[in-house]
């Protein structure tokens, strides 16, 4: 059923425009963990309208997010790729088992995975001249990265910037700025192929999702700003909390579930 088009409707989609944009830019992830539960809470939409409609605004957001980071240099393009070429197969293979493996283990798990990424980040500062060195073992590691990224994607319906970031610092020694920069240009591909399905299926709020990623594109640039003149060791310390933040959310939607 169409939402009914009141001017506090039209205002909480640009608040939640503005509110994810700058989580966008400043941690380079797609938005989605913000956008959708705002969309159930503040406008009571369908679960699969909010999913759908968060998946289609966080095109234009990971795209302006990216080009911050691209004109810094902060973007490899190649080890973009390399994401992207497993992402595209693992979120088959996720939506493929959708049905076969139980999804609060595989919550459960993620969020014990979390917690694991979250400990670490405070132990370990990245160093902003540090690059990506891609070898044969770099290169099928991130094509492995990816993969099990659109897994998840396609099993629990995350963004893969939660994943990517901390992976991109902790295993193949990226920058934050790098790790951020990177993940939002694979977010772009995912984001827009999930899109087009999503609207085949009827499951995006076209006029709601241009409405939040408009208003997203004004903050993304922001956040990007924010996250290159702030600290790595302040960054990694921000990107923990946000997984916290993550975490606890998933955790009390598995509760609730119940």
């Amino acid at each position: 059923m169409p939402q009914p088009r009141t001017r506090g409707h039209w205002v909480w989609l640009v608040v939640i425009g503005l509110a994810a944009g700058f989580l966008s830019g400043l941690f380079g992830v797609g938005g989605g963990i913000l956008i959708v539960p705002a969309l159930l809470l503040l406008l009571a939409l369908d679960q699969r309208i909010a999913a759908g409609t968060s998946l289609a605004a966080i095109v234009p957001m990971a795209a302006v997010g990216m080009l911050s980071y691209a004109l810094s240099g902060s973007v490899d393009w190649i080890a973009g790729l390399l994401l992207v070429a497993g992402s595209v197969v693992g979120a088959q293979i996720g939506i493929r088992l959708l049905n076969r493996i139980p999804r609060r283990v595989v919550s459960w798990l993620f969020i014990g995975f979390l917690l694991v990424v979250i400990a670490t980040l405070f132990l370990v500062t990245p160093s902003r001249d540090a690059f990506v060195e891609i070898t044969l073992l770099s290169g099928a590691g991130l094509v492995l990265l990816g993969l099990g990224t659109g897994v998840l994607s396609g099993l629990l319906g995350i963004g893969g910037g939660v994943v990517i970031v901390p992976l991109l610092i902790l295993l193949f020694g990226a920058s934050d700025l790098v790790a951020k920069g990177t993940s939002l240009a694979v977010i772009i591909p995912t984001a827009l192929f999930g899109t087009i399905g999503n609207f085949r299926r009827g499951n995006v709020d076209l006029p709601a999702a241009a409405v939040i990623g408009v208003a997203a594109c004004t903050t993304t640039a922001a956040g990007a700003a924010v996250a290159a003149v702030i600290s790595p060791a302040l960054s990694s310390v921000l990107f923990a909390v946000f997984l916290v933040a993550v975490a606890v959310q998933m955790t009390v939607k598995l509760l609730r579930s119940n």
